[in-house]
């Protein structure tokens, strides 16, 4: 079922934009600079809620894989990476490696865009 239009990103992008127009100018010191904190929360919201979610499904499902835990198994997958389990020569570092550098994107992709050289 298909959301009536405008949906949340596009609010947000809009009251965001309004905030940054027709407020933030109006205001100096710490009011701006709250005001900046507010905007770029709200540009960070617009992007968490575009994105599906699915990759956190699908990197538990691989931390799972790759520790054998069936509960809590990012905190298994760190415990390993702690232990060594995944260093380099091991029989999983390419994936676990690659989980990671895919992981650090997609966090990337929401709260820092910038650092992939989008936004």
């Amino acid at each position: 079922m298909q959301r009536e239009a405008p949906e949340g990103p596009s609010l947000l992008a809009t009251a965001r934009d309004a905030l940054l127009q027709e407020i933030l100018p109006k205001l100096s010191g710490t009011d701006a600079f709250t005001t900046r904190m507010i905007a770029n929360a709200m540009a960070i919201a617009a992007r968490e809620a575009v994105q599906n979610g699915s990759w956190l499904e699908e990197t538990r499902a691989t931390m799972q894989h790759l520790t054998g835990a069936t509960e809590a198994p990012d905190t298994a997958f760190a415990a390993a990476i702690r232990a060594g389990a995944f260093d380099p020569g091991s029989a999983h570092y390419a994936e676990a490696a690659a989980l990671l550098r895919e992981a650090a994107r997609m966090r990337c992709a929401i709260s820092a865009p910038r650092v992939l050289g989008k936004g």
